[in-house]
């Protein structure tokens, strides 16, 4: 999700370039998404982990600022009056929201933006962001799920069982998703996620056609629209 505190400025991007994307990524609480997106944001360049508002107390070990911006209720409902989310839901008893300005602002920049949300978030952004890109990640198994759950004793055992409910509801939605990865080995699932990522980058829809055009080509002496000229592919009608 998105935070209204801009990091340090990403890597600079080539001529090649585009649009920043929007990767979503969802998953059951407990199959790692949390750290394998924070690996991803540190192995890929040009791409920012954001981060969502969030009415939750912070668990153990996480900070404000970092994992989540920790707010109270009242404050969270008035973003909501602003419209300043662009998307928010209830989960679990607690809000969450992602911020607007700052997500588009990024992609405008050309900066690739990770978007860590839940499948019903996650909904809401695919239908104003219609080109993002959304993966859906898999714990090896219901008992494996169930273990890690209750290993990391930042829960009581009611909301363990609260959220291993949800979690057949959650997996129904995988068809919603582009691309599914099965966290059965985190340095397997990190490969298969930076797979992705860089495969949807260098996708034709995505560059700089502009660019191409001019420096592979067009002559320099050649004026729009003198590209008509120019052999066509059969069946690709001309602009």
């Amino acid at each position: 999700m998105t935070s209204s505190t801009a990091p340090a400025a990403a890597h600079p991007r080539s001529s090649t370039d585009r649009r920043g994307i929007l990767f979503i990524i969802s998953a059951p609480s407990g199959t790692g998404k949390t750290t394998l997106c924070k690996q991803l944001a540190a192995n890929l360049d040009g791409l920012w982990h954001s981060i969502s508002y969030t009415t939750r107390k912070p668990r153990p070990g996480e900070r404000h600022g970092r994992e989540y911006y920790f707010v109270e209720e009242g404050a969270f409902r008035d973003m909501i009056g602003r419209n300043e989310f662009v998307e928010w839901a209830e989960v679990y008893g607690h809000l969450y929201g992602t911020p607007l300005k700052s997500l588009t602002e990024k992609i405008d920049q050309g900066i690739d933006v990770l978007l860590e949300i839940d499948v019903q978030g996650a909904k809401q952004v695919k239908k104003r962001f219609e080109d993002s890109v959304s993966i859906f990640i898999l714990p090896p198994s219901m008992t494996v799920l169930r273990s890690r759950l209750q290993t990391r004793a930042s829960d009581s055992q009611e909301e363990i069982q609260r959220r291993l409910h949800k979690v057949k509801e959650e997996v129904w939605s995988y068809r919603e998703y582009a691309y599914i990865v099965l966290n059965q080995d985190i340095g397997q699932s990190l490969g298969e996620l930076e797979s992705i990522f860089r495969s949807e980058r260098l996708k034709t829809k995505r560059l700089n056609m502009t660019w191409l055009e001019n420096n592979f080509i067009f002559d320099e002496e050649q004026k729009p629209g003198d590209h008509k000229d120019l052999p066509q592919p059969k069946g690709v009608p001309l602009p």
